[in-house]
């Protein structure tokens, strides 16, 4: 299969468009539910499935050279490090 746009070109929309349904899929929750124990199984199937794909971009971005593993755990660590003090995700 051809396309009318480069391999950077493909990785960045498909990763932002990956992103956006993933952040639907986020806003949906959010709409419908209070607590994480009262999500049911279809909605948790579909988040899954969205945070998957993200994540299938992510492994692209990191066999295309953008960054690697270890770099993305460096800053995964650093920003749970704010969240530790800017949220109740983490205590």
């Amino acid at each position: 299969m051809s396309s009318p746009i480069n391999q950077l070109q493909q990785l960045m929309t498909i990763t932002m468009e990956e992103c956006g349904e993933l952040t639907q899929e986020c806003s949906k929750i959010m709409r419908k539910y209070y607590v994480l124990d009262d999500i049911d199984d279809e909605d948790i199937d579909k988040l899954k499935k969205e945070a998957a794909d993200v994540y299938a971009m992510i492994q692209l971005m990191i066999h295309n050279g953008l960054f690697d593993y270890v770099e993305l755990e460096v800053n995964a660590k650093k920003k749970r490090k704010k969240l530790k003090k800017w949220s109740t995700l983490i205590k």
